[in-house]
């Protein structure tokens, strides 16, 4: 199983929204991200809007593309795209590449 660890940026004028927003995630998004290969998935939130995503996963690039084939997927990100701002000059889909690992302790 591989970790994944990527970075993303919430506007700061919506990060209440997104928070309330992800405590009530649709059920059919639940199931079709476990579905699809992301497991152990988690979402942490700085006050700046920086937002560090971490999953477990055997095929990252597959779990994505698996996602994106879905209409749950495409409804969500359609809701969700205006609460993002770009990070480092990549939109959203850009910067959501995965950072390598440089330790871990088991």
């Amino acid at each position: 199983m591989r970790r994944v660890c990527f970075l993303l940026k919430v506007r700061q004028d919506r990060l209440e929204e997104y928070r309330e927003r992800h405590a009530a995630v649709w059920p059919e998004m639940r199931a079709a991200l476990s579905e699809n290969g992301w497991h152990n998935y988690s979402l942490f939130l700085r006050e700046d809007g920086l937002l560090v995503g971490y999953l477990e996963t055997e095929d990252f690039e597959a779990a994505q593309a698996a996602m994106a084939a879905t209409e749950v997927n495409a409804r969500w990100q359609a809701e969700m795209a205006p609460l993002f701002e770009a990070l480092d000059g990549a939109t959203p889909d850009e910067a959501m590449r995965p950072l390598t690992e440089v330790f871990h302790l088991a």
